[in-house]
């Protein structure tokens, strides 16, 4: 199995359910666990040091933004693969993983990137990605049935971080925090 190297756990996710049992993968910021100011753990280094490829979010995740250069530079022979390639940042918004329409884009650039490191499991991953982005497809649309009748459009949200989601579906997003800032009365 190949060493693929993420940052965070939706996305670690997607590299699993493209990579299936050809990969390996180690999540560097775990769930709970602020992105902002986490600092990879000495075992997530010689992790980074055998890997084949880091699968970053490339939205400008703050742990990427602070580290990707020191990862990059523990091992000039991993690919770096951005999944968030062919997406555009929306509102300065990250998470572009919230939508399943931008989650085909990186399942599909997830898909490029491990073939491109393991071409002998390029057939796996293939098929891995189709089944998925089906998955995805048939998300999408349930999604759009589900809020085709809703007379009320917006949603309240501690963190904005649903952006593309509202814009895929026609939603508002009212955040009660934004830009680290605790809410006021």
């Amino acid at each position: 199995r190949i060493v693929v190297v993420t940052t965070i756990a939706p996305l670690a996710d997607f590299v699993r359910q493209v990579g299936g049992d050809r990969v390996r993968v180690t999540l560097m910021v775990p769930s709970g666990a602020d992105p902002h100011h986490y600092e990879p753990t000495p075992r997530q280094m010689v992790d980074i040091a055998s890997a084949a490829a880091y699968c970053k979010v490339g939205s400008g995740i703050e742990f990427e933004l602070e580290w990707m250069d020191n990862l990059a530079a523990q091992n000039p022979a991993m690919a770096i693969v951005d999944c968030s390639a062919g997406i555009e940042v929306h509102d300065g918004d990250p998470h572009v993983w919230t939508s399943p329409r931008n989650a085909k884009i990186m399942i599909e650039n997830i898909l490029s990137g491990l073939s491109l490191v393991d071409p002998a499991g390029g057939t796996a991953y293939a098929a891995n990605g189709l089944r998925y982005s089906a998955e995805l497809a048939q998300l999408d649309s349930d999604i759009a049935s589900l809020l085709s009748a809703a007379n009320e459009r917006h949603f309240l949200i501690y963190h904005p971080s649903f952006s593309y989601l509202a814009r895929d579906y026609d939603l508002v997003q009212l955040p009660i925090e934004e830009e680290g800032k605790a809410p006021t009365p």
